[in-house]
């Protein structure tokens, strides 16, 4: 009876006001949650690696890390301000901050609870596309500059990629495999 009560009435704590104007979950069940890590992509998996719906985009190439709702906001308005002069050209952001981070305050002696929420991020791993662009046709140049200002704000090296760009799985680039034409055709061999 009381499990049944308790399911019902489950608070859900809607995001906090106070940051409306950034990126954030409409609401969760629990504000505080374990710290977790960076997943490493073991398992073979490509997906969220290769574009999906822009010309051109960004993914990481260093480390995996730990984006703030506010870095990639920033990195959004960066981009978005650089491909204004293109009329219908459209940022497409693959990654969203969903993990609330909650801190204690500095020099807190030990216990007394977990700190309190401070701001929402995402755990992102190597080889995940970050940011596209598309919508529109955009010059190469355009584009290249524009990614390359959003990189500089996030922190973790990045990677220019085009539709063309073969998948990641973690820090290997993999290669697309010969198709049976290319294996059948002769190939030019010395004999000695």
């Amino acid at each position: 009876m009381f499990s049944l009560l308790r399911t019902t009435l489950a608070p859900h704590f809607p995001a906090s006001v106070r940051f409306r104007s950034q990126l954030a979950p409409r609401q969760v069940q629990h504000v505080k949650r374990h710290k977790g890590r960076v997943p490493i992509p073991i398992g073979g998996s490509t997906k969220g690696t290769t574009l999906a719906y822009g010309e051109w985009g960004i993914r990481i190439k260093g480390m995996g890390v730990r984006f703030s709702a506010k870095q990639l906001t920033t990195a959004e308005e960066v981009i978005k301000r650089k491909i204004k002069v293109v009329k219908g050209a459209k940022v497409y952001l693959r990654v969203f901050p969903d993990i609330p981070v909650c801190i204690k305050g500095n020099e807190t002696r030990m216990g007394k609870g977990k700190g309190t929420f401070e701001f929402w991020a995402t755990r992102v791993p190597t080889g995940r596309v970050i940011f596209e662009i598309g919508g529109t046709p955009i010059r190469e140049e355009l584009a290249r500059e524009a990614l390359r200002q959003a990189a500089d704000k996030l922190p973790t090296i990045m990677e220019f990629i085009t539709r063309s760009t073969p998948p990641r799985l973690g820090n290997l680039v993999l290669q697309p495999e010969p198709s049976t034409a290319q294996l059948s055709s002769p190939t030019q061999t010395a004999e000695t």
